[in-house]
């Protein structure tokens, strides 16, 4: 500017030495030092996690930057309490109703010496009702996203569990032969033996017969719970028979199912191993 002094506006046009960065073969090692912390320091804290609103930046300093990418503490705890919470699910109440109904069904079906037709009438209700939830309870989860592990193994538990009692509960009181029983009960223990000796290679689906099967012998296991006489009686003991025949047939397609997937997986494994040695 003209007519002001070079003192007045800040010094000459040049830089004081005092300005100008000292070269880096001049700085001093107490600068370098100074320089190196300030380095230090800068990446601390970009490395550090930002604090959330309403937390002093001096809290957020202090967080180790290796949790920034773990789950809140608890967060495991919570998604168990939600795993847990799903297994109350309607299809797995049906499934708890079923198991429930067991023991009252056999108190009903012994009760007066097991001959009473008020009481054997009370005991089919509860054998129906049973029935009846076996039905819905695996649709429900099915279809509604509800399969649960307990569901897995408390399901096929009730069917076998209701169908056991009613089946040994007729035996006992002299209506139904007990080799019908064993035969029954024993097709139903054994191919849940052979779903678990196979379920490494793959899995049983179940096939129409089976589910033939199984209201089959849930209508004739019903009909001799009733107090049936005359031809009622009779045409009980042509579902019965129907019942068994379905119940040795289907067990041995199952029984043919898992050889026939015992070799497949056999096959397969065998071939991956050579393709990985080759």
């Amino acid at each position: 500017m003209t007519g002001v002094p070079a003192s007045a506006a800040g010094g000459s046009s040049q830089a004081s030495p005092a300005s100008q960065a000292p070269p880096p073969s001049q700085t001093s090692p107490g600068s370098q030092t100074s320089a190196g912390s300030q380095a230090s320091q800068a990446g601390q804290a970009a490395g550090a996690v930002a604090a959330p609103s309403g937390v002093p930046a001096d809290a957020a300093a202090i967080v180790d930057p290796e949790d920034a990418g773990r789950p809140p503490r608890g967060a495991k705890l919570a998604a168990a309490a939600v795993n847990q919470a799903s297994v109350w699910n309607i299809a797995n109440l049906l499934t708890m109703l079923r198991l429930i109904l067991v023991p009252g069904f056999v108190a009903l079906m012994l009760a007066d010496g097991g001959y009473d037709p008020a009481w054997r009438a009370f005991a089919w209700a509860a054998f129906a009702i049973a029935m009846i939830t076996d039905l819905f309870d695996g649709h429900l989860a099915r279809t509604y996203d509800l399969v649960t592990d307990f569901g897995k193994i408390a399901d096929p538990i009730a069917d076998k569990a209701i169908m056991g009692a009613a089946l040994i509960c007729l035996s006992s009181l002299g209506d139904l032969p007990w080799w019908v029983t064993i035969v029954i009960l024993g097709r139903e223990l054994g191919i849940t033996l052979l779903r678990f000796l196979v379920i490494r290679y793959g899995v049983i689906p179940a096939s129409r017969g089976g589910k033939l099967k199984t209201l089959t012998q849930g209508v004739a296991v019903g009909m001799y719970v009733l107090a049936l006489t005359g031809w009622l009686a009779t045409l009980r003991w042509w579902v019965m028979a129907a019942a068994v025949v379905l119940t040795v047939v289907t067990g041995l397609d199952y029984v043919r199912q898992a050889v026939v997937l015992r070799r497949q997986g056999i096959a397969e494994r065998k071939a991956a191993l050579e393709e990985t040695q080759a």
